[in-house]
């Protein structure tokens, strides 16, 4: 008796022997995962942008950055073109912020604007994402952007996506599994988007599996574990995906992580210095070898910046400090080709 031909699944990945290479499965061919060389000249440098200020209670349009290979305080880049609250995503050159709230009415928006990494400077304007939103998550794989779920006014579903070498709006990607907000994280390899848990509009363990490279819909990668659901932050080096914080309804100080390449639960790494929340589903931004995570509730706003090792977890220790206390802001790096 003949078996019946495997079905391969869509995103899947094998190491190629001949080539010596990593391909990922598109419906009906391999292709190829293409690779980065980040410019690391002066170290990797990470971004943090936007969100809520401490005294003032406002929306922030600044801009700060700092050397993720040495610890130390932040300083002044510049200036998004509008203040708000936005996700992020980029390529080693490139860092683009999308829609998010300004904080007061109208609560959405669909602005998206970029910054060169590199050179500090105010943001300009990219294009515009649909429809507005807030709330909204973002991952890349350096080529690609994607822009998904938040609120529109309703929570929504929809997975928009840009190019980010290339200035314009957004375009139709496809659907999550179901409509989320406030996910608790998100990140990203070469290859695959994760987005973990949300408000869908109960809370969800579910971790949603975007394949980057193909247009279409979002499947179930595996579930939270261990910690809470919502509202944390999250970032990978293309290989290890990690989420920390968050709530559900209690607060965290809970980091977890996946393979991304690998489909499953979430497993322990660590913990925060205190539990953390409303950071920013994009506030974490990582080298190959440190993640970083800034501000957000713990349990009052915080400028506090803290580190981990991506090889080993543990608790985090400290890095430095924000220019000011901050929750609900975005981060980059040119480190690792802005995945996650």
């Amino acid at each position: 008796m003949s078996l019946p031909p495997i079905e391969i699944p869509l995103g899947a990945i094998r190491f190629n022997s001949d080539s010596q290479k990593l391909e990922y499965w598109i419906g009906d061919a391999w292709m190829q995962v293409k690779t980065f060389s980040p410019n690391l000249d002066g170290g990797v440098r990470g971004i943090y942008a936007g969100g809520i200020n401490t005294p003032s209670g406002n929306s922030s349009n600044e801009i700060q950055y700092f050397n993720i290979s040495t610890q130390g305080d932040a300083a002044d880049f510049g200036d998004l073109t509008v203040a708000r609250m936005p996700s992020s995503m980029g390529s080693n050159t490139r860092g683009v912020f999308a829609s998010g709230s300004p904080g007061a009415g109208p609560y959405y928006t669909n602005h998206m604007d970029y910054i060169t990494i590199s050179s500090t400077g105010e943001c300009i304007d990219f294009g515009d994402n649909e429809p507005k939103v807030s709330g909204n998550f973002s991952v890349s794989n350096q080529i690609r952007g994607l822009i998904a779920g938040g609120t529109a006014p309703g929570i929504t579903n929809a997975i928009f996506h840009i190019s980010i070498a290339t200035t314009g709006d957004s375009k139709d990607f496809g659907d999550l599994t179901a409509p989320r907000n406030d996910t608790r994280g998100a990140c990203a390899s070469p290859v695959r988007g994760l987005v973990f848990g949300g408000v869908t509009p109960s809370a969800t363990v579910n971790i949603d599996m975007i394949t980057i490279p193909t247009l279409g819909n979002a499947t179930k990668f595996g579930e939270i574990v261990h910690a809470s659901t919502e509202r944390g932050m999250g970032c990978s080096n293309s290989v290890r995906g990690l989420v920390a914080g968050g709530q559900t309804p209690t607060t965290t100080s809970f980091i977890e992580t996946v393979i991304i390449a690998t489909q499953s639960d979430t497993v322990r790494f660590g913990d925060l210095q205190a539990s953390n929340v409303n950071a920013g589903t994009n506030a974490a931004t990582n080298s190959p070898t440190r993640a970083v995570f800034s501000g957000g509730q713990a349990p009052s706003d915080t400028n506090m910046m803290q580190s981990i090792e991506m090889a080993s977890g543990g608790t985090a220790t400290d890095f430095g400090d924000l220019v000011r206390a901050q929750r609900g802001g975005a981060a980059i790096s040119n480190g690792h080709g802005g995945l996650g």
